[in-house]
């Protein structure tokens, strides 16, 4: 990764998240990376940040109130499911074949 990425990343991963989500962020990424075996990329900030995503939606879902606002937080729980699960795939994608890479050498 290009150090400019890096300071976008870490740029918008402060702007955007609160002290707490920071905190879920990180856990995800460290488990991504360390349990996992991911490769730290910008997929893989994506795929932290749609799972910390879920996260505040799921804390929200208490305070729906009517139809439309339930409605609303399905709807988007469903775009971020979707994003999560296409940025899992790359990350495997990506781990395979790397792992194959190393089986080649």
């Amino acid at each position: 990764m290009s150090d400019n990425f890096e300071i976008e990343i870490a740029k918008k991963f402060i702007k955007e998240l609160t002290p707490s989500e920071q905190f879920v962020f990180l856990k995800k990424v460290k488990e991504a990376v360390y349990i996992e075996k991911y490769i730290p990329d910008e997929n893989l900030f994506y795929y932290c940040y749609f799972l910390t995503l879920r996260e505040r939606i799921r804390a929200l879902l208490p305070y729906r109130t009517n139809g439309l606002i339930r409605y609303t937080f399905a709807e988007t729980l469903k775009e971020i499911e979707d994003c999560i699960k296409e940025y899992k795939e790359k990350l495997r994608k990506r781990q395979n074949e790397t792992s194959e890479l190393d089986l080649i050498k």
